[in-house]
């Protein structure tokens, strides 16, 4: 039986346990999962009302991080404060992280037999199809003008050509807002300059603190040594997380640039497998870092590496709600952010085409990731059953290269 709670306080246990199922069975990245919060807090729980959840999804939206992860954490803050917004948070995370943990622990032992290889070869297809979907319908909703479908060709230029994700961003961002900031010049030399100027005093305290996080990360994130230890892993990702707008396919731009690039800690190949056994597990599509860190550092380099990367959404949850308001109400805030978003979808693009590369090696896996994409975009076919189907022709694949291999005279 279900208690409602439409105004009144949620108990803690009650929180957790419907964050804890939530994390259990949320399968198919960020915009599944959102679907899935409305249906449990606002439907049927009703803990929510739906301009209440719109308003915490609209606020997700707008600032770095995990939007699934930031919803559930908007949802338990509105119900107990600090309390709930840490609950259902660590919730939301930790069954995809201990699971994951137990795949990565799996994929160190055994990811050189034949069979695990093959539910890697084909599951890394549906990636593909998987990502260039995401891409396509994002870049729908977020290319609403010619500058930002100008700022997203200039980006992924840049990206192909090494330029640094980070940079690539910030000049994306810094385009996007130059049409509003001659706005608000023109706004500044006139009657209205004065109270502009008292209401950006006012608002500065709020955009340091937010700021502070970030820069800090920035900073961090570009310590260019190539030695692994755990605290260069907790800065990484710390920064990934502080930084990275728009969808958790995203994240993929951003962890070929400093695992495989930068730091040349990963392979091509391990990061595809990493981001293939994020697809297999439920939760967020962050905990992907979870496997990188095992792989890194077993059982510490995960925990510091899902530490790392979530640890900015709590934080910046916690500050943007008395900012949200303003930053909409700012075109300057606005245009910036739009520019942000289409830099990253730009990113996200010239991954998938980098990682493609690497996946779509043979008529089969062409074969798999264009079936896969038709059915994600023509039939709207949940992701898990596409990933179930090709685990299966994956295994029989690599039994028959295992089986022939040990045949053969």
């Amino acid at each position: 039986m279900v208690t409602d709670h439409p105004a009144g306080r949620v108990p803690l246990g009650e929180i957790a346990l419907a964050f804890l199922k939530l994390g259990i069975i949320a399968f198919g990245g960020p915009a599944a999962h959102i679907a899935l919060m409305e249906e449990e807090f606002v439907r049927r729980r009703r803990w929510l009302t739906q301009q209440e959840f719109l308003d915490r999804l609209g606020a997700a939206n707008l600032i770095p991080g995990p939007s699934s992860t930031e919803m559930a954490i908007y949802i338990g803050h509105s119900k107990r404060g600090w309390p709930g917004l840490i609950i259902a948070g660590c919730c939301f995370i930790i069954p995809a992280a201990i699971l994951i943990c137990f795949v990565a622990a799996a994929y160190v032992r055994y990811g050189s037999m034949a069979q695990i290889a093959g539910v890697l070869y084909a599951v890394k297809a549906v990636v593909i199809a998987v990502i260039l979907q995401a891409f396509w319908k994002l870049a729908q909703t977020a290319v609403k003008t010619k500058l930002l479908g100008l700022i997203g060709i200039l980006s992924a230029t840049l990206f192909a050509f090494g330029c640094n994700s980070l940079v690539v961003l910030l000049v994306a961002g810094t385009l996007g807002a130059v049409p509003a900031l001659l706005i608000v010049r023109k706004q500044l030399k006139g009657k209205l300059a004065g109270s502009a100027m008292a209401w950006l005093i006012s608002l500065k305290p709020k955009i340091f603190a937010s700021k502070t996080l970030i820069a800090f990360a920035g900073a961090a994130g570009t310590l260019a040594a190539v030695p692994f230890s755990l605290w260069r892993l907790f800065l990484t990702f710390l920064k990934i997380g502080s930084l990275l707008f728009g969808s958790g396919y995203v994240l993929l731009a951003f962890l070929r640039s400093d695992f495989v690039v930068r730091l040349h800690w990963l392979t091509e190949k391990q990061l595809l497998d990493s981001i293939a056994m994020g697809q297999v597990t439920p939760g967020p599509v962050f905990a992907t870092a979870t496997f990188i860190g095992y792989i890194l550092g077993g059982v510490p380099g995960a925990i510091v590496a899902t530490v790392g990367i979530f640890l900015p959404g709590f934080l910046l949850v916690a500050v943007s709600g008395p900012l949200i308001p303003r930053i909409r109400s700012s075109a300057f805030a606005s245009a910036a952010l739009d520019g942000v978003i289409a830099g990253s979808l730009a990113l996200m693009g010239v991954a998938a085409w980098q990682l493609g590369r690497a996946a779509l090696v043979d008529p089969l896996t062409i074969a798999i990731a264009c079936v896969s994409l038709l059915l994600l975009l023509r039939f709207r076919v949940n992701v898990m059953w596409l990933i179930l189907a090709a685990a299966i022709i994956g295994m029989i694949h690599g039994g028959m290269i295992h089986g022939g291999m040990i045949h053969s005279p």
